[in-house]
């Protein structure tokens, strides 16, 4: 998966997320004939039904047990190496939310406009690309705040919200590393505007490794008691569980601006996205290559 070996499984069905990748082995055991594959997403909710309908079955087992299933290879041939000790740890919740609209005159709930956030941030695209200002140190493109963890604890979970929750702040917040820091990150999904679903949340310039999931509200205490410290997958893209989290980890070590975001592309233009800086580090190799002298406009 994701171009990381992972043990070898047996299974009659599997659970992919948009922009993950996964190689198959497909053994069809019956007479010669013709076979069907069948696929539906996996989701509970929808926003405009005007364009098409289905019906979604939901299999939250099925589900549940295939991702349990996912081993790194781990072997001699092929090492993996987990993140044990941790410079910086982040909570973050991941969202769906609203913002005002002029006269009310947008499709969401009260003519709001759909909105998305990341520790309750919504975030805003800038003007001039965060790769170019963080190296030629250019100001006011984009703050450097996004919080260690959310601004709001409430039971995410729940059937009812706080009002507090549903408008996110707008800003173009990023979050730097140090070069070859050790980083988690729980990635906690939360049912405001009644919207849970599994967000296939993608990293740029990087493989991270799952080390824990689980459903409800992430325990501090007792749920990193359960994590998978051995053999987890190394990946880029994981579908936080609909009304649960995901905890994972990486070494920050390939110097850059990348980017981080909702791979449901509704979700990126409503802002479930940010921003990892990774600072050089101290030799030529583990730095950023100088920009060119002449680049081509667009």
């Amino acid at each position: 998966m994701d171009v990381a070996y992972i043990k070898r499984i047996r299974t009659s069905y599997i659970m992919i997320t948009p922009g993950q990748t996964m190689d198959v082995l497909i053994t069809f055991n019956k007479a010669p004939s013709y076979y069907y594959m069948a696929a539906r997403a996996y989701a509970g909710v929808t926003y405009d039904n005007t364009t098409t309908t289905a019906i979604f079955v939901e299999n939250i087992n099925a589900v549940t047990n295939f991702t349990k299933q996912l081993r790194a290879l781990a072997s001699k041939n092929h090492p993996i190496d987990v993140p044990k000790h941790i410079d910086t740890r982040l909570f973050v919740t991941v969202s769906s939310n609203t913002l005002p609209s002029a006269n009310d005159s947008c499709a969401g709930p009260n003519g709001s406009r759909l909105s998305a956030s990341l520790n309750n941030i919504s975030f805003v695209n800038p003007k001039i690309d965060i790769l170019q200002a963080y190296y030629q140190k250019l100001k006011g493109i984009y703050e450097t705040n996004l919080p260690s963890e959310t601004p709001y604890f409430f039971n995410f979970t729940a059937d009812v919200m706080p009002d507090n929750v549903l408008t996110p702040t707008t800003a173009t917040e990023v979050r730097v590393f140090k070069y070859n820091s050790n980083v988690e990150i729980v990635l906690q999904g939360t049912n405001v505007l009644s919207a849970a679903e599994n967000p296939p949340m993608h990293v740029h310039g990087y493989s991270f490794f799952v080390v824990g999931f689980g459903f409800g509200n992430f325990d501090n205490e007792t749920d990193p008691k359960g994590y998978n410290l051995v053999d987890p997958p190394g990946l880029n893209t994981y579908g936080v569980p609909k009304n649960g989290w995901a905890t994972i980890r990486f070494k920050a070590n390939n110097p850059g601006v990348w980017f981080v975001h909702c791979h449901l592309d509704r979700h990126t233009t409503w802002g479930m996205d940010t921003a990892l800086i990774v600072k050089n580090g101290a030799t030529l190799s583990a730095s950023m290559r100088q920009r060119p002298h002449y680049l081509n406009p667009c």
